[in-house]
């Protein structure tokens, strides 16, 4: 048997090795029987080396050979070779050798996997949740993970040279009013006591800033416990960053820079800096969204000066009743079925439209049920102001701004889809800023912060605060990658008087905010710097990097959208003597 040293990974052999002599090891993706003379494909985390045992070469190890089955763990050595005339394989880098087996150890053997080992498979994502292991081995994942490293290598290396320190933050910490739910984990040492997991770094990196630290990261693992979606899960990793001394344009650019090497040197991505900027108000105008994919058109257009006085009382009553009317214009849609039409009503009401409007563009002029009740020269204008051609079909909603705005935004994005228009290679990077400071939430009657309680406002909008709250500006910036919010920041308030200020509009009890958080406010008292900060979605960043869909692609060991680890079976029930250590009992409510 072979001393197990591996000489070369199987994805590093060439032609220029053909003579030398090489030991490999890794696992078996395919095995062939060509009449006495056996290949296997042999494959490691770097590529796949041809492997040939031939009994001319050593019968013993030929013999080996015939017990060889997928996914066999093997140590083999031999002389590489030049693969003969028209047995080139031109899709492997390796593919213009292999190498002639005179020595075979067989490390480990294995049962069927549940699922080939290649890109290419059509397999219940349950399954492959259920053996990641498996899953793992697949060059697809190898590569997700590798990008995964070099991007938070390439993020270490440009944060170091910028100044920053890296210092880790406490996993177990107090419950604090952030927006999700807390993740709890109970005290064994103080009975009816829990400590929550980070939704974020936030207080403490602010804490570091007070400490007199400067310049502060950490690729920091989070957790929020809410429902997860294709990007989002209960655990996740994010690129934390905190300066003392900075403003908004030192964040934006220093952000900037980090995108830029991450996205170039761990996926060869050209980033072009500084990025485009759009106000909040622009975007939602525009787009329907704070987080507009910008990689195509089909812009939204307030058509409410146009119709208020048509005889459409859908559009005039909407605009009674202190709404507006906005459409978009989707190019080739007059093809649209009746059916089709229906469906896309169906996909506005569960963004709580009431119904969705539509013209089609023809070269006779515009057909709808509706066409009656406009004036030709507002149907006209209407068709300029939304760039409406022929061939086109106009829709229109009409409903509160916040309804009118997520429906067609909504609608915009599936339209997009459905229609070819946004190119999967393109990458369009945004700033989204001049958030509003607060958000008003009509279920509670109240104001709430549109990103944390921490974020100031700009010094012009201060005298706001005691006037009129909803018309301040936050501080506060998103960087917004394909439609994805992708970071997110903002300048945080270092003064107490104004955080006293923000904590009574938001209708906070004083005696909650020092038993929650008590040490924070404290901390506000004694010489606190000004500071920003900003924090990046690492998973998402990843995959968007690598052009997937869902975050499970680009994480090592995901949850389920039910939250479940189907390879580990957590969450899991414990016994009741653990129970009993932690003061808990169970009453499950079904």
């Amino acid at each position: 048997m072979p001393e197990m040293k591996r000489t070369h990974y199987c994805g590093d052999l060439r032609l220029a090795d053909a003579g030398t002599s090489a030991q490999l090891t890794g696992w078996v993706l395919r095995r062939r029987d060509h009449g006495g003379v056996i290949f296997i494909d042999l494959r490691d985390r770097t590529g796949i080396t041809q492997v040939v045992f031939d009994p001319q070469i050593d019968s013993e190890t030929h013999e080996i050979a015939h017990q060889i089955r997928n996914e066999f763990v093997l140590c083999v050595s031999g002389k590489v070779r030049e693969r003969g005339e028209g047995a080139v394989n031109s899709k492997l880098p390796t593919g213009e050798i292999e190498l002639a087996s005179d020595e075979l150890e067989v490390l480990n053997v294995a049962k069927t996997p549940p699922f080939p080992v290649e890109d290419d498979i059509d397999t219940d994502e349950e399954i492959r949740m259920r053996y990641r292991y498996i899953d793992l081995r697949r060059p697809k994942m190898q590569k997700m993970l590798k990008i995964r490293h070099k991007a938070m290598l390439a993020a270490r290396k440009y944060m170091d040279e910028q100044g920053f320190l890296e210092i880790e933050t406490p996993i177990m910490m107090n419950s604090t009013p952030e927006g999700a739910r807390d993740v709890l984990v109970p005290s064994r040492l103080n009975p009816g006591k829990f400590y929550a997991l980070p939704q974020s770094p936030q207080q403490f990196k602010q804490l570091l800033m007070m400490s007199g630290v400067d310049r502060y990261f950490q690729i920091a693992r989070c957790f929020r416990d809410e429902d997860t979606r294709a990007t989002r899960q209960l655990e996740f990793t994010q690129l934390d960053i905190e300066m003392s001394f900075a403003t908004r344009e030192d964040i934006l650019k220093l952000t900037e820079g980090l995108i830029k090497r991450m996205f170039e040197e761990a996926a060869g991505i050209p980033v072009s800096t500084p990025l485009r900027r759009m106000s909040y108000e622009d975007a939602i105008a525009r787009y329907g969204t704070d987080k507009p994919d910008t990689r195509f058109g089909m812009e939204l257009s307030d058509l409410s000066d146009l119709v208020a006085d048509c005889d459409f009382k859908v559009f005039t009553g909407a605009l009674a009743s202190g709404g507006q009317v906005k459409g978009l214009a989707a190019p080739g849609g007059a093809s649209f079925s009746r059916r089709e039409i229906d469906d896309l009503t169906k996909l506005v009401a569960i963004y709580r439209a009431k119904g969705l409007a539509w013209i089609k563009v023809t070269d006779k002029g515009f057909e709808s049920g509706i066409v009656k009740f406009f004036r030709k020269e507002i149907l006209k204008a209407a068709s300029e102001r939304m760039g409406a051609k022929p061939g086109d079909i106009m829709f229109f909603v009409a409903d509160k701004p916040k309804v009118v705005a997520d429906s067609l935004a909504n609608l915009r994005l599936h339209l997009g889809k459905k229609l070819n228009l946004i190119h999967p290679d393109r990458f369009d990077f945004l700033w989204v800023i001049d958030f509003p400071l607060f958000n008003w939430n009509e279920d509670e009657n109240r104001y709430e912060p549109s990103q944390h309680l921490f974020t100031m406002l700009p010094e012009e909008d201060l005298p706001l605060l005691d006037t009129d709250p909803g018309a301040a500006r936050g501080l506060q910036y998103d960087l917004i990658i394909n439609g994805y919010e992708s970071a997110g920041g903002s300048v945080r308030i270092h003064e107490w008087n104004v955080q006293e200020k923000i904590l009574k509009i938001m209708g906070v009890n004083p005696e909650e905010v020092v038993e929650r958080f008590g040490y924070f406010v404290e901390a506000l008292q004694h010489g606190t710097p000004p500071h920003a900060g900003i924090a990046s979605g690492l998973d998402r960043l990843m995959m968007l990097m690598t052009g997937e869909e869902n975050i499970r692609e680009v994480i090592a060991f995901p949850k389920t959208q039910k939250g479940l680890c189907l390879l580990t079976g957590a969450p899991s029930e414990v016994t009741d003597e653990q129970l009993e250590e932690l003061s808990i009992k169970v009453d499950v409510i079904e």
